[in-house]
């Protein structure tokens, strides 16, 4: 007879309903790539009444969540729940009765995956989670498995729809960031209270794991330097355009000997690039490898089917297993956690890079010779400026691109320059990133 693995949901919110419809309307797809049948046993949500555009066999949904951990049958969950409770507890009760986990939930694992990972691997069983970085874009075990002979030098990603829609948005329509956010959020691209998203750190949860994945190393959340897109203007981009440059949210991890570069923050890239032509709610990521060289992946970042999509795919590698009796092919970070290594993430005075820099100032003669005055004191040299259009205006912008140069001059250097009369507001600094391998 043909095998049948039994799979448990947990959270039957928008993806929730993504992969119950994967389940019911590509069945037989699923037996056939399987060989075996892939049954959808039982969902809990403390939600049981709404109505989620899909029909349900009687009992299928409880609010119990109990009778889904430890009902014996069930060998693969899922969980969708999302947030750091009761998510973590469930996730390692599952563990614990020997169930192999499936979960999107990247600020779970970003916070508790050693945790996680490592109650996995002494109880024999799966972490998989693809769904939790780049929605659709199968990152994850590209980085594990067909890429895994590779050192990787770097891996550069656009990996927040909502801060990519709005930069492009801002990009093609001329508005500012705050217009922009509001008509985002009356269309569902941003959540009523976005700060999780533009302020990046959304994007610096999936860079921890990525950076996990690729230098074979546990990172410390709080140790990625992470800036949001809230004080980008409108100005700034079409600056950005003039220099060459688009402006996106990028989450950049580099290895550097034994140092690690980890950081997320608005920065503006060569507008010929691949990356720069990845917009709206688009994601990507760009991974050097030491023998595959530069490889580029995108897609759908988010979104029910896109992550659903992400979420099946390791639900049938768990089944697969399952079928074959291997408990553990595939160790959650590519390698069994005693392997992992130290590295120090490098601290942000330690960056060289060029910078865009935006001064607003009172329109007076001999402001321009005291910024340079400073910049030069620094070691900091100019590559290209815009002057300020003469006019009537009480702050005129003055904007410089800077050559390579120290963070902790440019930091130092700023300090020093805000405190001049002549500055009407903090200076804009946005890091520039010209050199992608």
């Amino acid at each position: 007879a043909m095998q049948n693995i039994k799979v448990g949901l947990l959270g039957f919110g928008t993806i929730g309903t993504g992969v119950v419809r994967v389940f019911q309307l590509n069945k037989d797809l699923l037996t056939s790539r399987l060989g075996a049948s892939l049954e959808l046993a039982r969902i809990a949500d403390l939600d049981t009444t709404t109505d989620r555009g899909v029909q349900l066999a009687p009992g299928l949904l409880t609010d119990d969540a109990q009778a889904l951990l430890n009902d014996p049958e069930i060998q693969v969950v899922i969980e969708l729940i999302g947030g750091y409770e009761p998510a973590r507890t469930f996730v390692l009760q599952a563990i614990r009765n020997g169930k192999h986990i499936v979960t999107a939930n990247k600020a779970l694992l970003a916070l508790h995956g050693e945790e996680i990972f490592r109650a996995a691997e002494e109880a024999g069983v799966n972490v998989m989670f693809e769904a939790a970085v780049a929605g659709g874009i199968p990152i994850i075990s590209s980085i594990k498995e067909n890429l895994g002979a590779n050192n990787y030098s770097a891996l550069y990603g656009i990996l927040n729809g909502t801060c990519n829609y709005i930069l492009t948005e801002m990009d093609e329509e001329g508005k500012d960031f705050s217009d922009v956010l509001a008509e985002a959020q009356k269309q569902g691209y941003a959540e009523a209270d976005p700060t999780f998203d533009v302020e990046g750190i959304d994007t610096a949860h999936k860079l921890a794991l990525l950076i996990s994945l690729c230098f074979g190393t546990k990172v410390d959340f709080d140790d990625i330097y992470t800036e949001g897109i809230s004080k980008i203007t409108a100005l700034d981009i079409e600056y950005a355009r003039d220099f060459g440059y688009k402006l996106k949210l990028l989450a950049i991890g580099k290895r550097d000997g034994d140092k690690i570069e980890a950081r997320v923050h608005p920065t503006m890239i060569p507008k010929d690039y691949p990356l720069a032509a990845i917009n709206g709610v688009f994601n990507s990521v760009r991974l050097v490898g030491d023998f595959s060289g530069p490889v580029m992946l995108s897609g759908y970042g988010a979104g029910m089917d896109a992550t659903a999509s992400a979420v099946m795919g390791d639900v049938l590698a768990a089944a697969r297993d399952l079928c074959t009796d291997c408990s553990t092919r595939m160790p959650a970070l590519g390698c069994p956690q005693d392997q992992l290594k130290s590295y120090q993430i490098k601290p942000m005075e330690q960056l060289s890079t060029p910078y865009y820099l935006r001064f607003n100032v009172k329109d007076q003669p001999g402001v321009l010779a005291s910024i340079a005055g400073i910049l030069g004191k620094y070691e900091i040299s100019i590559e290209s400026m815009v002057q300020p259009h003469r006019h009537a205006a009480e702050a005129v912008p003055i904007v410089f691109v800077t050559h390579v140069a120290e963070e902790r001059n440019v930091t130092a250097a700023l300090a020093e320059i805000n405190e001049l009369n002549v500055i009407q507001e903090e200076t804009l600094l946005i890091r520039i990133e010209n050199h992608l391998e």
